[in-house]
């Protein structure tokens, strides 16, 4: 038995049905964490509601990392929110000002309450905006018929003029969401996408107006209204591809429960969740979504977990089950005693661990950064060089060199590029979760689609981890006291299951002193001034034997032994043979005994395995095959297992994993099966194929685009389109993934 330090806990223990049982946390650990977490660098999430192009990532991240007290600063251009690593005393109301002086109005978002009416808001807002200029168009484009087909003179003018009533108040309307960037750039120094596309719709206004007043023979007013509207579409259709490509934080965030039925006495009142505080009692009726962490202290259900953990099959709840917050109440009413609600739940904070992950970097993103670093100074420069050369060639026509400039400052827009990794990112972490995953690491996609060796733990992980000891009979009702209180204070699945097996036996533990737990070894304490010990035979002074077993040892008594009966994690044969079919190596390493594990590897047609592997051999290991070029996935629970996850190319671990492996991995597994592991991989790879494909998209839009917008093959409203095009085609591809 292999296990790390740990102290006896005087906390009952009550069996758990939760998404994230590892994120569940008493009282007393959750004040340790907040104080922990204050000593540590704040995160501050904020959104960023007019962010959308690369240029806003470089501006928004560079500003506020110049900020004092900011450490880092990302911005997740797919979700237009800023995650800021800041000093305590760093407040979000000061970073908030600080974004709205470089013109990028900011509001505080809590990541496990992300709410979609910011965002829905904004969505009406565009689709008002576009169906005023899609009005006007086409009543301007009726006028432009009648010049088109001939009209001169007054009767030119008069449609002109008309054309100028819609088309003015139209632009100034229509035109505000760029217009007010662009103003906004200009004013702290900047030059960014909405700056040329302004300059363009008012250009074409301008020269619509002299002309107008001046009874000239063409006017623009068609243009600079198809011009805003084409790019409004654009931007739309863009907003609709990333609504659909909505987050697992917020998918998460949908199964947070706002008010509660709180029970007071006899009497029941709705309250906010926020409001209940731990040791309270809730009813959660049939039908509804359970809004706390808690206990059931009366009656019994069914719960649908399956938005989750992507279990289809309802659970039995009843008295003592420790339940967390977003399953649904299906079959009859439960009173549970709260013990986290709000920001302390574990749903909640499975949300702020996703939001935090969507904002991670990579190398994809790197580069898109860098690439985008490059537009503002070449893109202008390009520009000007085209209208200087074209008012060379023409001859002083200003009205066709502006036409060129602006078309191609439109054209190399670098939205597309922005979105090229962070659209994938968020489409797959979203498909993930509901697969039953829970990808804490952004950068975790990209190093899980290298992987070519697959390293599996064996109990907890391969195996249910709710092994059964089956030798009982053998030990005298001493030694069973004494088992079930050194089981009573270790973390390991054999150590906790021979505890509730001798406490269903009848035994009383016994009453020890100096309880320590020796990593990789057992736990061991005094009893009545006698050493006692539970764990490897070895250093219990027991023969081993060649099952799956623990021993108990007494000073002055020959050692006992206690076997155990284990069974398969669900989908854990569908794993190991998805991996194989895959072309992984698939290797088993535990510290149980070689009888037990290769049994169980025999069973899963695994030919590599190792066993009675401690801690650092684990580790050992895995360094060694990293060594010899391989990416290796690290598939583990136990606190053993925690050096073998950090080690790791890439790490997971099931929900059911203790913190330490939890905090060490870098995707949690929600369900008990464990088949959604190579579809994990598979996704991932198909994740990064899409960032290339992203990029090789928006590198070649711009190398086919430029020069045919140099040569005047592109006028600033071909130009809007063939950008609002670039920038969709991205996303969509992105969302080929879901």
């Amino acid at each position: 038995m292999t296990d790390t330090l740990t102290n006896a806990s005087s906390e009952p223990e009550y069996p758990s049905l939760a998404a994230c049982p590892a994120c569940i946390a008493t009282p007393a650990a959750v004040d340790r964490a907040r104080a922990a977490a204050a000593e540590k660098a704040a995160r501050i999430m904020l959104s960023v509601p007019d962010a959308h192009c690369a240029l806003c990532i470089q501006t928004v991240e560079s500003d506020l990392e110049k900020m004092p007290g900011v450490k880092s600063a990302r911005l997740n251009l797919t979700l237009r929110r800023v995650s800021v690593e800041a000093e305590p005393g760093v407040s979000a109301d000061a970073i908030a000002k600080r974004l709205e002086k470089i013109g990028y109005p900011a509001y505080e978002l809590d990541p496990g309450q992300l709410s979609m009416t910011e965002t829905d808001k904004q969505g009406r807002d565009l689709l008002m905006r576009l169906g005023v200029a899609g009005f006007s168009m086409m009543n301007i484009m009726l006028l432009s018929v009648a010049v088109w087909s001939g009209a001169t003179d007054a009767t030119r003018d008069l449609f002109h003029m008309i054309s100028a009533m819609i088309a003015v108040p139209t632009v100034a309307f229509s035109g505000q969401p760029f217009f007010r960037k662009a103003w906004a750039g200009v004013r702290n120094g900047r030059l960014d996408m909405d700056f040329p596309i302004s300059l363009a719709i008012m250009l074409a206004t301008g020269m619509s107006l002299y002309e107008t007043f001046n009874s000239g023979h063409h006017a623009y007013f068609d243009a600079a209204v198809m011009l805003t509207f084409f790019l409004l579409a654009g931007r739309y259709l863009d907003f609709r591809t990333r609504a659909v490509a909505r987050s697992a934080a917020q998918e998460l965030a949908a199964l947070e429960v706002p008010r509660a039925i709180r029970l007071t006495g006899e009497a029941e009142e709705q309250v906010p969740v926020a409001d209940l505080r731990p040791g309270e009692l809730v009813l959660v009726r049939p039908g509804g979504r359970i809004p706390v962490d808690g206990i059931v202290v009366a009656g019994q259900s069914e719960l649908d977990r399956s938005l989750l953990t992507g279990e289809t099959l309802p659970v039995f709840a009843g008295p003592d089950l420790v339940v967390t917050a977003g399953a649904v109440n299906l079959t009859g009413p439960l009173t549970i005693r709260v013990t986290a609600a709000g920001k302390d739940s574990s749903l909640h904070r499975m949300a702020d661990l996703v939001a935090v992950a969507e904002n991670a970097r990579n190398k994809y993103t790197t580069l898109a950064e860098k690439a985008a670093r490059m537009y503002s100074p070449s893109v202008h420069l390009l520009s000007f060089a085209a209208f200087a050369v074209w008012m060379w060639l023409t001859g002083g026509d200003v009205r066709f060199a502006l036409n060129i400039s602006a078309a191609t400052l439109i054209i190399t827009c670098p939205c597309a590029l922005g979105l090229a990794v962070p659209a994938v990112v968020t489409a797959a972490s979203g498909r993930l979760f509901r697969a039953g995953l829970l990808i804490k690491d952004g950068s975790a996609l990209e190093r899980l689609a290298e992987v070519d060796t697959v390293v599996f733990d064996k109990t907890g992980t391969l195996t249910r981890g709710t092994p059964e000891p089956v030798t009982l009979e053998g030990l005298s009702p001493e030694a069973l006291a004494i088992a079930a209180a050194l089981g009573g204070a270790s973390s390991h699945p054999l150590a906790q299951a021979l505890a509730q097996a001798a406490r269903a036996e009848g035994a009383i533990p016994a009453v020890l002193t100096e309880v320590a737990e020796v990593p990789g070894y057992g736990v061991q304490a005094l009893w009545q001034g006698r050493r006692v010990r539970l764990g490897r035979a070895h250093w219990v002074g027991a023969e081993a034997l060649d099952v799956t077993a623990t021993y108990l040892g007494i000073e002055g008594q020959e050692p006992h032994s206690v076997a155990f009966a284990d069974r398969l994690r669900d989908g854990a044969e569908e794993a190991v043979a998805a991996f194989k079919a895959q072309g992984k190596r698939v290797i088993l390493i535990s510290g149980d005994v070689p009888g037990a594990v290769g049994e169980l590897a025999a069973r899963l047609g695994i030919e590599d395995w190792r066993a009675e592997a401690l801690p650092e051999d684990k580790s050992a290991a895995i360094n060694a095959l990293q060594a010899q070029g391989h990416k290796v996935l690290m598939v583990g629970d136990g606190l053993n297992d925690t050096v073998a996850l950090s080690a790791a190319h890439v790490s997971i671990s099931p929900a059911s994993a203790l913190d330490a492996a939890r905090v060490a991995s870098d995707i949690v597994l929600l369900g008990a099966s464990l088949a959604p592991l190579p579809e994990a991989q598979r996704v991932s790879v198909r994740a990064v194929k899409r960032i290339r494909e992203n990029f090789a998209i928006s590198f070649g839009y711009n190398i086919i685009a430029v020069p045919i917008a140099l040569v005047g093959l592109a006028s600033p409203l071909i130009a809007a389109l063939a950008m609002s095009v670039s920038s969709i085609t991205v996303a969509l591809n992105a969302l080929r993934l879901k």
